[in-house]
């Protein structure tokens, strides 16, 4: 038997889903604007960045960042034809992969994160009291260990 959704519930299905949709195309509009580039352009700098010596296995990073390898692999492609990115190879494995992230892509990061930030900060947190921002953390974790269970959030 279908489960369908009571009114109250499709609201609410509508509203994630839209307020969802035009936060990220908000902030990847911002980001093509301000930084020139993606928003999963700048979320593998921002993950190669956290990582000790700057790099990560390719499989780890597509991992990481939710993506396919093979859409991965074009995205760091891209990002090597900029010189913000680079592969080496795995030296614990021959066929495996590293992206590094060089030093020109770091300083590409710097200079994108600030503005980046106020975006979230004035399209996400701005628009939320403090409680309410404690409650989006909780739905999101709890979301998460369904769907993603064990997964690192950081």
């Amino acid at each position: 038997m279908t489960r369908w959704l009571n009114e109250e519930e499709q609201r609410t299905w509508r509203a994630f889903l839209h307020a969802s949709r035009a936060l990220w195309d908000t902030l990847d509009r911002e980001l093509q604007r301000d930084a020139g580039m993606p928003h999963a352009y700048y979320e593998i700098l921002v993950r190669l960045s956290e990582t000790p010596n700057r790099m990560l296995r390719m499989s780890d990073l597509a991992e990481a960042t939710s993506s396919s390898r093979s859409r991965l692999s074009h995205a760091v492609s891209r990002l090597e034809e900029y010189g913000w990115v680079r592969r080496e190879d795995c030296p614990t494995d021959r066929r495996g992969q590293l992206a590094v992230l060089t030093d020109a892509g770091f300083a590409v990061l710097e200079s994108a994160a600030p503005g980046h930030v106020e975006g979230v900060r004035t399209h996400l947190f701005d628009q939320l009291t403090p409680e309410q921002v404690t409650h989006l953390r909780e739905i999101s974790e709890a979301m998460l260990d369904h769907l993603d269970p064990g997964r690192p959030l950081y």
